[in-house]
């Protein structure tokens, strides 16, 4: 860390800035699952239906991506991985609800199935409530305005 890192993580209270503590594991861990299943998802989709519904299946690969960028971001300190975690969960969450509306709605357009078809249904409706437990722990944990330039 340099002299103006320290100096600028010295008024840092660290239970107040990080994200990777107390239920902020159990939420990266979730992250982390997902990470993975939508990954794995995703590329046996792709591997050997994608002719069948490549626009579920590039969904699954932009959700994967999704939530590891997330799980990524919410790991690391700071406000710029802050920024990066809040920004991946808000694409998550818009995500899951308008391709959840979308397979309701117009089921034609999705023939299969992505992570956050019928709003996750095939999860547990796990990636509806996720952005907003994860919308909810961010708030809880945003930076200080002092540390603003750290990051």
């Amino acid at each position: 860390m340099t002299g103006t890192e320290t100096e600028a993580n010295a008024g840092r209270t660290p239970q107040k800035d990080t994200r990777n503590t107390g239920p902020g594991r159990l939420l990266i861990a979730v992250y982390a699952v997902f990470a993975l299943s939508a990954t794995a998802r995703a590329g046996y989709q792709i591997a050997t239906k994608f002719a069948e519904a490549p626009l579920a299946h590039i969904l699954s690969a932009f959700a994967a991506v999704v939530y590891v960028v997330a799980t990524i971001s919410l790991a690391k300190p700071g406000r710029t991985w802050f920024k990066v975690s809040l920004a991946a969960v808000l694409v998550e969450l818009l995500g899951v609800l308008v391709v959840g509306a979308i397979s309701l709605f117009d089921p034609v357009a999705f023939p299969h199935d992505t992570v956050w078809s019928l709003f996750g249904r095939g999860y547990g409706f796990v990636p509806l409530v996720l952005p907003i437990l994860g919308l909810l722990w961010l708030n809880k944990r945003r930076p200080s305005k002092a540390n603003s330039h750290s990051g």
